[in-house]
Order: structure tokens, then sequence, then C-alpha cells
């Protein structure tokens, strides 16, 4: 299975976990769109933190686009600076 693999706080990682939050969002970046342009992935992992023992989740990757987001999930861009939204499938493991 190809993994991404990106951290998040514990709040986005909370509504992930709990099915509410279907959509993560990046803003545009050397970083992420190196990880993201031209590659397919099976699943996201996400951890919590960065420790070697911070809580971690498994969600399918439904793939990504520009966009604007929800504002109660983290997205809500002024309109011209669109964000990345990673759309996020059902949760393989908690």
């Amino acid at each position: 299975m190809k993994l991404l693999r990106l951290t998040l706080k514990r709040r986005w990682f909370d509504l992930i976990a709990s099915g509410e939050k279907k959509e993560e969002y990046r803003t545009p970046g050397k970083w992420i769109l190196s990880r993201l342009e031209g590659k397919s992935y099976d699943a996201i992992e996400f951890r919590n933190g960065y420790s070697p023992t911070s809580p971690v989740l498994t969600v399918e990757f439904d793939g990504w686009d520009y966009g604007y987001g929800r504002k109660e999930w983290g997205g809500g861009s002024k309109p011209g600076n669109p964000l990345i939204v990673i759309k996020l499938g059902k949760l393989i493991s908690k």
C-alpha cells in the first residue's frame, strides 16, 4: 500500500478520526506539491504530532485538487488564494 504521510494538530486529527472531516487542506508549496503532483496513493497516514508514540490513523486517499474548503474544517481561504484540498475516503485504521 502506497502511503502519503502527513502530520496534524489534535483538533483536525480528531475530526478525521470521527469521520466528520472529509477533506484536509494544505497551503500550496514546494513540499506538499512534490508529494502530490504526478503521484498516486492508496491511503494517507495521519500522525497527531511528531513523537514516535503519537497516535496514527489511516484513511483512503481519494485524490486532490485546488479549492477553498469549508471554514469549519480549516479551509475558507480568500478568493484568489486557493488551497490544496486532499479528499479523504473511508477510515482504514485507528
